[in-house]
This record gives C-alpha cells, sequence and structure tokens, in this order.
C-alpha cells in the first residue's frame, strides 16, 4: 500500500504508512501502536475501533493484520518466531536491529501458527 492511513482521536491524528505498524496492543479502552523504528503512538479507543479504521482504510489489503486474542493485531510481515511453550511472539523486519517481544496465549499462538502454516501449504 503506497498511501498511509489517517488514524485520528479527540486530540491527536497520525498518518502512517501500514508497513511501518508492527502491532497494535490494547489495554482496556486504550490501544498502542508500535511502529518499526520502536516508536509509539497511544490511542483513547479500544482494538476494536482500530481494527475497523484499518479495514475501512485498507479495505483487501488489511489482511496483513491478524487479530491475536483480544489485545492484540500484528503485521504478519513482521512475523520472526512463534515460542508456544513460552507463549512468546517476537516481530522484527530481519533488517533492523529492532526486534519486538509480544506475549500471547498458548492457544492464540497456536492458532496463528496453524493459520501460516495452512497459508504456506496453499504457496
Amino acid at each position: 500500500m503506497n498511501s498511509p492511513i489517517i488514524i485520528s482521536s479527540v486530540n491527536e491524528l497520525v498518518r502512517v504508512y501500514p508497513e511501518r505498524i508492527v502491532y497494535i496492543s490494547s489495554d482496556g479502552n486504550y490501544s498502542v501502536m508500535a511502529l518499526h523504528d520502536k516508536t509509539e503512538h497511544l490511542f483513547s479507543f479500544n482494538l476494536s475501533h482500530f481494527q475497523q479504521v484499518l479495514e475501512r482504510q485498507m479495505k483487501a489489503e488489511a489482511s496483513i493484520f491478524i487479530r491475536i486474542g483480544k489485545s492484540l493485531i500484528i503485521n504478519r510481515r513482521y512475523i520472526y518466531k512463534i515460542n508456544i511453550g513460552k507463549q512468546a511472539l517476537i516481530m522484527s523486519d530481519m533488517k533492523l536491529a529492532n526486534s519486538f517481544a509480544l506475549s500471547a496465549s498458548k492457544e492464540a499462538l497456536r492458532q496463528l501458527k496453524c493459520f501460516l502454516e495452512r497459508e504456506e501449504e496453499k504457496v
């Protein structure tokens, strides 16, 4: 996608290219968007609202984002490592030194792993 998406809240507007978003995490009614350079933006709305914004603006291209459980949306292009036993998800673009260690439930990681394996079989 060549055009930025616009995320707007009551007090702030952020324009960002979707490929720079590594993940969006949620804590209740707040969401944090983490970018590839470790910049973070806090928004005062929940993850469902964030997901709707992505889908509305990106249409079919929103499929680069995957919802993991109740509190995480990840950019599939940054998935580096899934460790179900340790409940760990490592996100990295594999070019920069930046990586992000996230935590998710074993079931959510198991589903993600199966989803990615099924997609690989299609190729």
